[in-house]
């Protein structure tokens, strides 16, 4: 798991789906990140599979500072409706 600070994230959209389920929750995400900071791959490891997609759709936006190599990090994106 990676160490490397996260600089740039974004809230994920909420399915409607989900939504008009009522649904929330965590959807874990393991995210391969370049040494640019920049997120080549992501994994989820966990979570509600109506969420899935839209949580590995937030992942890949995100941003992490530079580092000498790429890394691995795990996350957790939170959806509730509001």
């Amino acid at each position: 798991m990676s160490l490397r600070k996260l600089i740039a994230r974004t809230a994920p959209q909420y399915p409607e789906l989900a939504r008009s389920m009522a649904l929330q929750g965590t959807v874990k995400v393991d995210a391969l990140v370049s040494a640019d900071g920049s997120v080549k791959s992501v994994e989820i490891k966990g979570g509600h599979p109506v969420l899935a997609q839209a949580a590995m759709n937030t992942v890949r936006r995100w941003k992490w500072e530079p580092a000498a190599r790429e890394s691995h990090g795990l996350v957790e994106v939170r959806f509730s409706p509001e």
